[in-house]
């Protein structure tokens, strides 16, 4: 073959590379990990996995087809580490994790693997990233609440029960969430004359015990701090509590079914707007430049059964505003 037609020959064949790799790279199976902070059981889990695999086939990705997603569900410390460890060794293109405690496992495990995150609190101070417009490292993602937004929470526990004059602020202290909410509330406190009183949630028996202790003291409400999964995961006895012993209870979601009135960020919303990213990211873009991203939809659902065993009037006002009114 003669020089000249063996370069022309080898040019084509470069040119040509490209195109195949991005051909091969577009029609391969792609593979996504979840690590989802709550029990397979849950009743949430269905809905949420559903929202999230409906916001990658409006993107173009069908479960089956052209992605795989491996689920793996954690609502403890280790059951965290065990799956994430699991979950990097699949080598998978990008994981979602669906809280702060899931994402500090995954990058326990690996630094490298791009996670998007859902229903988290305050990445920043959880370690995760650098900061929210510019993540900086393999996670970014969908922030669950802004701190300040706790504060509402104790208004709004004031304005369906006007008499209380002490607040049990039900939270972990471990985690950001638990902490920096609980110092929201602080803050909102004093115009509105209302004592706080931090319980824990270590196990149900501090869980009981406390609530127990704080209702014997009279004039009292609840303010969940959430949405950690150690917080999420006792919903229904706190739910149960808050019944038994007649205590006005303001939740962060809605997740805590019969509960009196919740306030919180569109979860499902989240999923959806999460397969966005995983979707930017399947097809070549970084964690560390998609900045994280707040809320977009509230919900505020009111259930007018509980507050009629209570004995509480809402404000038509309130009423007005909700999205929800569980009759």
């Amino acid at each position: 073959m003669k020089r000249r037609e063996f370069i022309r020959l080898l040019g084509g064949a470069a040119a040509a590379w490209p195109l195949a790799a991005r051909a091969q790279q577009r029609d391969r199976m792609r593979r996504i990990g979840a690590l989802m902070g709550q029990a397979a059981d849950d009743p949430t889990s269905p809905v949420r996995v559903a929202a999230f695999a409906q916001g990658l086939q409006k993107l173009g990705w069908t479960v089956g087809s052209n992605v795989q997603i491996d689920y793996r569900w954690a609502n403890s410390d280790a059951d965290r580490a065990r799956y994430a460890a699991e979950l990097v060794a699949l080598a998978p293109d990008v994981i979602l994790a669906t809280s702060g405690a899931t994402v500090g496992a995954l990058q326990q495990a690996s630094r490298t693997v791009p996670i998007v995150f859902v229903t988290t609190i305050d990445p920043v101070g959880g370690g995760w990233i650098a900061s929210l417009a510019h993540p900086g490292g393999n996670a970014t993602g969908f922030a669950a609440h802004e701190f300040s937004m706790f504060g509402k929470l104790l208004e709004l526990l004031k304005e369906i029960a006007p008499g209380v004059k002490r607040a049990a602020v039900i939270r972990d202290p471990l985690v950001p969430a638990g902490s920096g909410g609980f110092a929201a509330i602080q803050t909102a406190a004093p115009p509105f004359g209302v004592e706080l009183t931090p319980v824990g949630v270590r196990d149900s028996d501090e869980i009981e015990r406390g609530i127990a202790a704080f209702a014997r003291m009279g004039n009292g409400g609840l303010i969940m701090v959430g949405p950690p999964s150690s917080v999420a995961l006792h919903r229904n006895l706190i739910v149960a509590l808050a019944a038994r012993h007649r205590l006005p209870a303001v939740y962060p979601s809605r997740l805590f079914d019969g509960g009196l009135i919740s306030y919180g960020p569109d979860a499902l919303d989240q999923y959806r707007r999460a397969a966005g990213y995983i979707d930017r990211i399947l097809k070549g873009e970084k964690p560390a430049d998609l900045p994280v991203q707040a809320p977009t939809k509230y919900e505020l659902v009111i259930n007018l059964k509980t507050a009629k065993a209570l004995g509480l009037d809402m404000p038509a006002t309130l009423l007005a505003r909700a999205n929800e009114v569980i009759e």
